[in-house]
């Protein structure tokens, strides 16, 4: 399943104004941060172009704020590859780590991590610059998400190291994955890059629940199709097609082509729904002010869906032919060059 599948996606959105603007700065935060510590990591990096991912994904954000929203990208993919499945005391520290970035949004900004390394750190800073502004309720949404996806990041990292990557069903594996692929508190995040929040009564809607669980479903099936050739090379069982293929057998081919359809019926739904928003902002009874606060919300959906697919095209992260120093660590069940979970 070549990374350039091409889906139908009905609604376009902008990029950043302040993208190189933001790279440039991002690149050398990265580095002075120790998130990358040798060259091979820094270019491996660099192929990844998350930039260009916020940039489409937060295209509103002002220079400085693209800058954060930039930096805090980079936390969670670098953190994701940080697994060696040679190494059974790896999951330990994984989840040490983990837990160390889910209660750093419950502890007073600005405190200094208990569990010390570059990502732990980074992260101490980011939140005290992502959370400025916004209200306790955006903060408690935000790293209620952002916990679960961590949790479940943990669960996923257990599951390798006890040799059951790829042991659930279709139907679990997009429960689970709903959690892996990091949506909700991405999307929380689409309000903190305009300054605004969308009033509390919509985002308790059923309505608004769905659509952002369906986002979550249709970003991490694509993500899957995008990715597949690069996971399977690493011998990643965490993926829709090789769920699909080990559940009902058949070619690999009838295995992304049911993955394709399963993509494309979530999408159709979220759509369908988000017909429906008007009528919710009916039900609630918003005034002008509330409805364009939703309004910008669900545009956030919309830019998550769009951005991410834009960039998933292109990225060198999802490159199916590597060479070079990133390629042997991937074939040793390594997903970076770099250990960051070391002091």
């Amino acid at each position: 399943m070549p990374q350039d599948v091409r889906f139908d996606l009905p609604f376009e959105t902008p990029v950043s104004d302040h993208l190189e603007y933001a790279r440039e700065r991002h690149l050398r935060w990265v580095w002075e941060k120790g998130l990358v510590r040798s060259q091979a990591g820094f270019e491996e990096y660099c192929s990844w172009d998350l930039p260009q991912a916020a940039a489409r994904t937060y295209p509103y954000a002002s220079a400085d704020d693209m800058v954060v929203l930039m930096n805090w990208f980079s936390l969670a993919f670098l953190f994701d590859d940080q697994f060696d499945a040679g190494r059974p005391d790896r999951a330990d520290r994984v989840a040490e780590v983990a837990r160390e970035l889910i209660v750093t949004p419950l502890r007073p900004a600005g405190s200094r991590p208990r569990v010390v390394c570059p990502i732990t750190v980074a992260w101490t800073e980011v939140w005290e610059q992502l959370s400025d502004g916004m209200s306790l309720t955006w903060q408690t949404r935000f790293a209620a998400s952002w916990g679960r996806f961590l949790a479940a990041h943990v669960e996923e990292v257990d599951l390798a190291a006890q040799g059951l990557a790829g042991s659930l069903g279709p139907d679990a594996y997009a429960v689970f994955r709903r959690r892996t692929v990091g949506i909700h508190h991405s999307i929380d995040a689409g309000e903190r890059s305009r300054r605004f929040e969308v009033p509390a009564q919509a985002m308790a809607h059923p309505l608004m629940e769905r659509m952002r669980d369906l986002a979550a479903d249709t970003i991490g099936f694509m993500n899957d199709i995008h990715s597949f050739e690069r996971e399977r090379r690493r011998g990643d069982g965490h993926n829709l097609i090789a769920v699909l293929h080990k559940e009902r057998g058949g070619s690999w081919r009838e295995a992304a082509d049911a993955a394709y359809r399963m993509t494309t019926d979530c999408l159709a739904e979220y759509l369908e729904l988000e017909a429906g928003v008007p009528r919710m902002c009916d039900e609630l009874g918003l005034d002008e002010d509330e409805r364009t606060r939703v309004r910008m919300g669900v545009e956030a959906i919309q830019h998550w869906i769009n951005g991410n697919y834009e960039w998933a095209l292109t990225t060198g992260r999802y490159a199916a032919a590597k060479d070079g120093p990133v390629a042997t660590a991937e074939r040793a069940g390594r997903g970076s060059v770099d250990d960051l979970l070391a002091v």
